[in-house]
This record gives structure tokens, sequence and C-alpha cells, in this order.
């Protein structure tokens, strides 16, 4: 299990729309400015556990989480993006989303195309599936932290005078050979 873990909680908000139309990739936004110690946190890919308790009550899903400013885009606003893997029937906007990173993946990246930046989103949902795959999680994922349906239900965060994941692990790319 993973050593450093990050959870945030936080509201559903509408973000850019493309995740879902351009990119084949659903995310669910949280507003970055309810947590100001991401400042602290390593712009890049990530992959965790989430839970929208309101859509899916009882599920802890794998998901993979962008924070940063998507450079392919050229956003000027950072945001925290959240690709649960699996099929919601609908948009959970307004929901609480329960989110425990465990691991960093890669920093974020300028692609050629959007075709090369959707390989890099599959081969970055392939990562996370191999890291969370398995039975090392179950503790984790019975948590009480993924049941709350409420922002202030129990609510943690991280220490806004340490950094977090400051020293990212090695990315997938290195991994893999």
């Amino acid at each position: 299990m993973a050593e450093q873990q990050l959870r945030f909680r936080g509201t559903v908000i509408r973000g850019f729309g493309r995740g879902s139309k351009e990119l084949g990739c659903p995310t669910a936004n949280l507003d970055v400015n309810s947590f100001p110690w991401l400042d602290n946190c390593a712009i890049g890919v990530y992959y965790g556990w989430a839970s929208v308790p309101a859509a899916r009550p009882g599920a802890v899903l794998p998901a993979v989480v962008s924070v940063g400013y998507n450079p392919h885009y050229g956003n000027t606003t950072k945001t925290l993006e959240v690709h649960i893997m699996d099929e919601f029937e609908s948009d959970f906007y307004d929901s609480v989303l329960n989110l425990v990173l465990v691991g960093y993946i890669r920093p974020m990246e300028k692609y050629d195309s959007l075709d090369a930046l959707i390989a890099a989103i599959d081969a970055d949902k392939a990562f996370a599936a191999d890291k969370l795959a398995g039975d090392a999680w179950a503790e984790l994922k019975a948590d009480a932290f993924f049941s709350a349906t409420d922002e202030s239900d129990g609510w943690q965060e991280a220490n806004p005078d340490e950094p977090v994941f400051a020293a990212p692990p090695a990315t997938a790319a290195e991994t893999s050979s």
C-alpha cells in the first residue's frame, strides 16, 4: 500500500466539458480553491481511489487524476480533474466526491496531437489499473472516508506547510521498460 496518501473531499463542479466529448474520458472536477495546500502538490497525473456515494453508494472505484494546467489546451487555470474508471448512468454534478491519491504517474505534457494526448491518457489508465489491482488496497477501500456524503463529514486535509508528492516515484514510462 502507498506510504503517502492525499485525501480530498469536495463537491463536483462543471469543468471545461472536454473529457467526455473530445477525449472519451469523462472527468469529475473539484474546485482547486477548496484545497489551498494543493499548491504543494506536484503538477501531473496521479492514481488513487474515488467514491461518489450519492451516485453509487458503497462503491470505491479506481481513478486517474489530473492536477495542473493541461498544457495541451494552454489552460492558465489550475484544475483538479478526476476520471473514475467505471461507467455512471448519469452526471453527478453537485454531489460529494471522496478521493484518495496514492501514487504519481507522470508530469503534465503538451502533445503534438489530440490522438497523442488520448494515447497518453489510455496509458495512464492502464498503469493505474495495474497498480490498483489486487487485494492490497482492501483496507483503504473499506475506510469510512469513502462513505461520507457531506463535505464536512470527517474531512481530512494535508498539512499546508509540507510538500505533497514532492518527489514523485518513477513514471509509467520509466517502469514499463
